[in-house]
């Protein structure tokens, strides 16, 4: 990391950016294993799986993972130290270890909405007895995050976002309809001409959906790897060719695909632009915005935008950085969380 950009609470004005020189880089806390873990049972017979690791009495903290349809990895324990955090994970609906899971495709996603979502973390706050939290998210985690605390402001302390999305209609556009495509135009050129003629005349998300839920498994398989290979080319900085490693996993890679798609052509169930519009309800609310420079699938403007909304927030860029939590962007999370020990 050759700089750290940090612009502190309420400095909107890009005149005020600060560059500082290469800083000590936090290391990640140890690998931990959690000390509790259940199922929270939905009125709608889902099953959301949860974890709860570090010290038991410590300061809560949530974790709300991207995809949508990634699931909670084990990695995001390590943004907290466990002698203070008291760190709750969680699987979203249909994905991880959650059930009934979407790579079984008579999983009916229909219950499956950002709505259903932010009401599945009040319920998790409220099971685990829990009377406010620090919510960290990152790439649709952030967008989910924000959603939460706009409407549970009360329940959140402090926020950590990272890779930042806010849900508006022209990020969707941006990550699923070809804005990237100005990046990757091969990658996407390859993604539109595995589309049957039949489907290749309307809106590439609906069609990818229609092929990922269709009856045929071959069909449903070879739609799915076309995807994983458009979602393995965008995260990374320098980018990289092939098949991320989360995809080896077929079912976890169908599930993600489907998810993903289902979200897509709502638009994420959400109305347009209004997690940006309704961030004056956070505004008792610190946090700390964490952006690679060079982030192709949540472009740094994102984070701009929800800061300029949102004043108690700071924006760290992380330089060289893309998508996703390599070791500089990592150690800014830790950084963050830190900061937010004794508060």
């Amino acid at each position: 990391m050759d700089e750290r950009d940090w612009l502190a609470p309420g400095r909107n004005d890009p005149r005020q950016e600060q560059s500082y020189p290469a800083v000590d880089v936090p290391a990640l806390y140890p690998e931990i294993e959690p000390y509790d873990s259940g199922f929270l049972d939905t009125d709608d017979n889902n099953q959301i799986y949860w974890v709860v690791c570090g010290k038991p009495a410590g300061k809560p903290a949530l974790v709300v993972h991207g995809g949508p349809g990634s699931g909670c990895s084990p990695a995001f324990r390590r943004f907290f130290d466990p002698s203070v955090y008291r760190i709750v994970l969680f699987d979203q609906r249909n994905c991880g270890r959650s059930r009934p899971h979407a790579s079984d495709p008579e999983t009916d996603l229909t219950t499956n909405t950002t709505q259903h979502l932010v009401a599945d973390i009040e319920l998790l706050r409220q099971r685990l007895d829990i009377d406010r939290w620090l919510v960290m998210g990152g790439s649709w985690g952030s967008t989910l995050s924000l959603a939460y605390a706009e409407a549970f402001p009360q329940r959140v302390s402090e926020m950590v976002l990272f890779g930042v999305t806010t849900g508006r209609h022209a990020e969707v556009d941006w990550a699923f309809r070809g804005g990237l495509a100005r990046f990757f135009p091969q990658q996407w050129d390859r993604l539109l001409n595995a589309v049957p003629s039949k489907l290749s005349d309307g809106d590439i998300v609906d069609a990818y959906h229609r092929l990922l839920n269709d009856h045929d498994p071959e069909v449903r398989r070879r739609a799915a790897e076309e995807w994983w290979l458009w979602e393995s080319a965008t995260p990374h900085w320098p980018p990289t060719t092939g098949l991320d490693g989360r995809f080896q996993d077929p079912e976890y890679a169908l599930a993600f695909a489907r998810i993903v798609t289902h979200y897509a052509r709502h638009n994420l169930f959400l109305e347009d632009g209004i997690l940006i519009r309704n961030a004056s309800v956070l505004s008792t609310i610190p946090g700390v915005l964490v952006n690679g420079r060079f982030d192709f699938q949540a472009p740094l403007s994102n984070a701009w935008e929800l800061k300029r909304v949102w004043p108690r927030a700071a924006l760290v860029v992380v330089e060289h950085t893309g998508h996703g939590t390599d070791a500089p962007l990592s150690s800014e999370l830790v950084r963050a969380t830190d900061r937010f020990k004794e508060e």
